[in-house]
This record gives structure tokens, C-alpha cells and sequence, in this order.
């Protein structure tokens, strides 16, 4: 059964659908069977012709709505041109925000900006793996790997 991305259907489909309902010509699950369609689309057809006396397809009200809003992406622009180096959590609080830390990531991603990604701290030590006196790798022969690759990763010699 295919799950993916379905058309909205016409409202010519629609205006069927609710006409044979509307003669009694079956119930609901009987009608989505004979025009193709899930009980589940009927439902909602019903419903919203009930609710708002319309029947087309309504899209632009349907999905999650944004928690960021244009108002708040003004604010953090004032709020990160004051203090450029405010972590995401600093941003959520001072704005009072109720979303997770990665909306305000791709939302500050999309409009350009960049960000401190941690609180300040002691920098990270690094501690050479090996003695300085020891030698760098790549005592083996020239010919032994191809230049500019790896060993791993070249396919060697081609067989005839």
C-alpha cells in the first residue's frame, strides 16, 4: 500500500462525495468505497463543510505552525547584535521561547546568522598520542601506495 505524498482531490470529487451522502445512497464507509477514497476523507469533508460551509481543499491552514515567528526573528537579530556570543539556551531564555533548541538553530540558520554553540570555558587540552622523538609514519616505499591516496582506499593494480 502506498503511503507517500497524495493529490488533494478535485472539487468536482468532493461535490459527489457529498451529494450521495447527502441522498442517503449509502453510509459514509459505503461511499468512500464506491468513489475510491478512505472513510477518513469523508469524515473530514463532512466536518469541515459543517464547520465552515466550505468544501475546498484547504492547505495553507493545514501543518505544524511555526513557534519562531517573524517577530521574533527581529528580536534576536537586536539580541545577538548586542551579544554575539549568547549559546541557543541563553537565546531560548531571553527571549522567553517555549520550542527546542534546534528550531532556534535552523531558524537563525535561515535568516544568515551564526551563533556560540557553548559556554565559555577552559579550552580543550590536546595531548600529543605518541613521544615527540618518535618518527613520523610513513617510513614504507614510494611505490607502496599511490600518491595522493590512501591504502585503504586505492583499488590496486588492475588484473589482466
Amino acid at each position: 500500500m502506498f503511503f507517500g505524498m497524495r493529490k488533494t482531490i478535485s472539487l468536482d470529487l468532493r461535490e459527489r462525495i457529498l451529494v450521495s451522502y447527502d441522498n442517503d445512497e449509502g453510509t459514509r464507509p459505503e461511499i468512500a468505497r464506491r468513489y475510491r477514497v478512505s472513510l477518513g476523507l469523508v469524515k473530514k469533508l463532512l466536518q469541515q463543510r459543517r464547520r465552515t460551509g466550505e468544501i475546498a481543499p484547504r492547505h495553507r491552514y493545514s501543518g505544524r505552525k511555526p513557534l519562531i515567528l517573524p517577530a521574533h526573528q527581529r528580536q534576536m537579530r537586536v539580541l545577538l547584535g548586542k551579544k554575539p556570543d549568547l549559546t541557543l539556551v541563553e537565546l531560548r531564555e531571553a527571549m522567553a521561547l517555549d520550542c527546542t533548541l534546534p528550531a532556534i538553530h535552523y531558524a537563525l540558520e535561515k535568516m544568515g546568522l551564526t551563533f556560540k554553540k557553548r559556554r565559555s570555558g577552559l579550552a580543550n587540552k590536546t595531548v600529543p598520542t605518541s613521544p615527540a622523538s618518535a618518527a613520523s609514519g610513513g617510513g614504507g616505499s614510494k611505490a607502496s601506495t599511490r600518491r595522493n591516496s590512501s591504502s585503504s582506499t586505492s583499488r590496486g593494480p588492475k588484473r589482466t
